[in-house]
């Protein structure tokens, strides 16, 4: 791997950066870079103390339509009680054709790509904007990315916001033009407790919970047979919301009617979808739903159902794009799918922002332990940056 990028990987391996962690040292270093390299920068501050975060905004350029926005996030899933790690999950380690630590995949290394191209090319030559966007929070609901959109317009001021973004999720260099949103919330069922061995005297929160379980699962049902057959192109297969049953805990002893139950619910919708209509099906189908157990019919508890934790919406892409020409002319590749996974790109939509997910680190690896990437893949993106970068805003290399 060539040296100053493979300096860049460690240094961004080497901050930990876990999402309920801060992050503003890594981000302060990655604007120092960009801003040595020739780049305006701004960082849009959250939290205080040791929790403090930001995201990054980075451009040059002349202020004139077109250009391309080139994203990545730089937080990371949590590794300290993972099992299974063999490698310091901080520490870039190296072996064979492959480099591990927490983030190679998802997604320092493709962030590691954009400094190094940033420092590669002489901004004086762009003829186009190009403007970089470093996110916080992204693996625990985009919310980096909530915040970021609104306040673009006045961090860049007149510069002008490309409407051609390009995401470097792991996807091992393959084009995604779509993918599902996320919301996640919890439901809550309270009872009245008492001993087991007078269920009648009670109301059996678990089995409650049961019950409404039963119900969303029924909802789960009707989604899979409402699938549209023009999601089928982009999610072959699941052209559907899907819906899973996280977590779930309750009461307190087996001799004792259990007084509370909560278990979560997340369910990722299709691109074009309400993000929030499936959760307003649940509320009105548990509303209707009687809240009492199989061992008291007379006596009734409650179901509550929570706001949302987090609300991520889906992407969907025009096809044909000049990003588009340039990455699959740039990879040797004219196909295009929907990713399995959430991504900024719902956010950025809403800022007129139409992305692509493509990046070098491999999908199989994001969250695991000794997660790594390919360095061959890596190694590729110092050529396929350069050019997509070339192509869509004139960029050449500083002499």
């Amino acid at each position: 791997m060539e040296t100053r990028l493979r300096e860049t990987v460690a240094r961004l391996l080497a901050a930990d950066t876990v999402s309920h962690k801060g992050n503003l040292a890594l981000m302060q270093w990655m604007a120092d870079v960009l801003e040595g390299a020739g780049f305006e920068v701004a960082l849009q501050r959250s939290g205080h103390g040791a929790g403090a975060k930001a995201n990054l905004v980075a451009w040059a350029g002349p202020p004139v339509a077109g250009g391309v926005v080139l994203s990545g996030h730089a937080d990371v899933v949590p590794f300290a009680d993972q099992p299974g790690w063999s490698r310091d999950p901080l520490a870039l380690t190296i072996d064979g054709d492959r480099a591990f630590g927490r983030g190679t995949s998802d997604m320092k290394g493709f962030l590691a790509l954009c400094l190094d191209a940033a420092q590669r090319l002489d901004p004086r030559s762009l003829e186009r904007p190009l403007v970089f966007l470093f996110t916080c929070d992204e693996e625990v609901g985009c919310r980096g990315a909530e915040r970021l959109v609104p306040a673009l317009r006045d961090m860049l001021g007149d510069f002008p916001l490309p409407r051609l973004g390009w995401i470097g999720e792991p996807t091992s260099w393959r084009l995604f033009h779509a993918h599902k949103g996320i919301v996640e919330f919890s439901i809550t069922a309270r009872g009245l407790g008492g001993h087991s061995g007078v269920p009648e005297a009670g109301v059996n929160a678990i089995a409650m919970a049961a019950r409404a379980i039963a119900a969303v699962g029924e909802i789960q049902q009707e989604l899979r047979r409402r699938g549209r057959p023009e999601d089928a192109a982009d999610f072959p297969d699941s052209p559907y919301t899907t819906l899973n049953f996280g977590t779930i805990g309750g009461g307190t002893a087996s001799n004792m009617i259990a007084e509370r139950c909560r278990f979560s619910v997340s369910y990722r919708p299709l691109p074009g979808e309400d993000p929030l209509a499936v959760q307003r099906q649940i509320a009105a189908r548990l509303a209707a739903l009687q809240p009492q157990d199989f061992g008291s019919p007379e006596r009734r508890g409650a179901l509550e159902v929570g706001e949302p934790v987090f609300v991520a919406p889906g992407m969907r892409s025009d096809r044909g794009s000049a990003l588009e020409a340039a990455l699959g002319d740039a990879l040797a590749t004219g196909d295009s799918a929907g990713a399995p996974y959430c991504t900024d790109g719902g956010y950025f939509a809403e800022a007129g922002i139409a992305c692509l997910v493509c990046g070098p680190g491999d999908l199989d690896q994001a969250h695991q332990p000794d997660e790594s990437i390919r360095i061959p893949a890596l190694e590729r993106g110092r050529d396929v940056v350069p050019r997509v970068l070339e192509r869509l805003c004139g960029a050449r290399p500083a002499a």
